[in-house]
């Protein structure tokens, strides 16, 4: 059974966790600690992970999975027992958050709701991701199979990775594919979603935009007005009056 010293880590590991919601979450400043323990799912899926873990660690039959049961059924987010989670993590929102067997999480994580950390297939043994320290997930990403993200990196909202993340970097996209934002890496635990940047649309724009232009070329040499030039036209003109 757990230990006095195994039930020690896992209350300091919880303390920890609560101040990580404070500090991240704006929701929770100057919220008391109970009241966070009390009403914040994602702090309450993870002391339930605690738990679970430290009962599956030593090997207790059917109990932990149970918890993780009962957990799920309550906040919406399921941690399978066996998934390793590293300190000061936090779950915002959290509501579908799936993290999966074998999945590996550092210090300082932070997720949003709707993210999967999930595998492939149906080999045995590593099959989920491995999240480094101070990673950022946004919400709806979906990381799937023994991939690694690297130290620092942020995964944008919506994003499906299944290849290695580099460190510091911030993927966007599906298939996600690493990008800069303005130039230089996006620090903290919080990105501007809304903004990142996707080089596969600006290169569609750019093509679009190329088209366009050489369609207005083949029009000026056919001596025919182009689609642009009609609208801008029939727009100087104003609406015809009826009868006139």
């Amino acid at each position: 059974m757990i230990g006095v010293r195994t039930l020690k880590n896992v209350v300091s590991e919880v303390r920890r966790d609560v101040a990580a919601a404070r500090e991240r979450d704006p929701a929770a400043q100057g919220v008391g600690a109970f009241e966070i323990l009390a009403s914040w799912p994602g702090v309450q899926a993870l002391l339930a992970h605690r738990i679970a873990h430290a009962l599956w660690q030593a090997r207790v039959p059917l109990l932990p999975r149970f918890i993780a049961f009962v957990s799920r059924s309550v906040t919406g987010i399921e941690i399978h027992p066996a998934a390793r989670i590293g300190r000061e993590f936090f779950i915002d929102h959290g509501s579908g958050v799936v993290i999966g067997e074998t999945a590996e999480i550092g210090d300082r994580v932070t997720l949003y709701q709707g993210v999967t950390l999930g595998g492939t297939g149906f080999a045995q043994g590593k099959r989920h991701p491995t999240v480094e320290d101070d990673v950022t997930i946004g919400s709806g990403a979906k990381l799937l199979g023994p991939i690694t993200v690297g130290h620092g990196a942020k995964i944008g909202a919506n994003t499906v990775v299944i290849k290695d993340v580099p460190p510091n970097s911030t993927v966007v996209g599906n298939p996600g594919h690493p990008v800069r934002v303005e130039g230089r890496k996006v620090e903290g635990p919080d990105a501007d979603w809304i903004h990142l940047p996707d080089p596969v649309a600006d290169a569609i724009k750019m093509l679009s935009e190329r088209i366009a232009a050489l369609e207005r070329r083949m029009a000026e040499l056919d001596g025919q007005p182009t689609e642009a030039q009609v609208i801008e036209l029939e727009t100087k003109r104003g609406p015809t009056s009826a009868g006139g």
